[in-house]
């Protein structure tokens, strides 16, 4: 626990021009971790003098940004099995006081309708076709083709709210509801694009991939085939790559996640933002155990 009387007396000299005692005061401050926020965004508050409130802030986000990359690595070094968990933690950067039991309620709820609809004997076309019917048309989802480089497209929090997002947004939300149904939908790491995977497990083999057809979740899940793929990869003059067919890891489509992040704000010019995505991708790019 922390000592209040403490922490105020501290956070008072943040604004001390003596640069020795601001550093002390900061390092002091920022060892306190999560547990000093709420002090330092009620002195934000009341603070007038703009050193200090800019100073506040600053540390206020190193805070966050710092908890933000432990739970990442902590997220990829434990096998990155929940998607969901770890797209809520790159929320977080942008949005580090968001409820994130309202984003799981919002995904559940998607989810519930679905299932109530779905017919136990349905085909693989026909369960798309249901998630398609209430994801595009019941929910009014669909990709941001008027402002397709806008960092908030890759925030699930403001996809959820907006319904618009880029290509790899709208399928992460779209396999992670799939997969809460038992419908085996997973992402493909397509160069220029993102797309999902149907798995028929039954039908892997050493010379079968077992997928049955692909699903454009930003083009309001219509469904394609391999040959497809093909020629996608042909006009981008592109070599045959096992990868560019196959479903890849939560971490991958983590790391492609942060890289559009990367290059939206390279695009605005935002110098720190870029920085810290760059941090947090070579956190994602770390072998496990590290």
């Amino acid at each position: 626990m922390i000592n209040p009387t403490e922490v105020n007396s501290l956070i008072r000299l943040l604004d001390d021009p003596d640069s020795g005692i601001y550093e002390h005061v900061y390092n002091k401050l920022f060892s306190y971790g999560a547990e000093a926020i709420s002090y330092l965004e009620s002195a934000f508050e009341q603070a007038f003098d703009p050193i200090l409130q800019e100073r506040i802030a600053n540390l206020v986000h190193e805070i966050q940004f710092s908890s933000l990359k432990n739970d990442l690595k902590l997220w990829n070094q434990s096998g990155a099995f929940d998607l969901l968990q770890g797209i809520l933690i790159i929320n977080r950067y942008q949005y580090p006081d968001l409820d994130e039991q309202k984003i799981i309620n919002q995904i559940e709820a998607i989810k519930r309708d679905i299932w109530l609809q779905m017919m136990n004997e349905a085909s693989p076309k026909e369960q798309i076709k249901l998630i398609n019917h209430v994801f595009y048309n019941i929910y009014g989802f669909s990709g941001n083709t008027s402002n397709h480089l806008d960092p908030q497209n890759s925030y699930l929090s403001q996809v959820l709210e907006t319904k618009k997002g880029n290509q790899i947004s709208l399928a992460i939300i779209y396999s992670i509801i799939a997969q809460k149904l038992d419908i085996p939908v997973y992402g493909v790491n397509l160069p220029q694009h993102f797309i999902l995977a149907y798995l028929d497990e039954s039908m892997q083999s050493e010379f079968e991939s077992g997928i049955l057809f692909y699903i454009n979740a930003f083009n309001k899940g219509f469904l394609f085939g391999r040959r497809d793929v093909d020629m996608f990869l042909k006009q981008l003059n592109l070599k045959f790559d096992k990868q560019f067919y196959e479903p890849c890891s939560n971490t991958d489509i983590i790391k492609r996640v942060l890289r559009n992040l990367i290059s939206a704000y390279e695009n605005l010019g935002s110098a720190d933002k870029v920085r810290e995505l760059n941090e947090l991708l070579e956190i994602m790019d770390a072998p496990s155990g590290e």
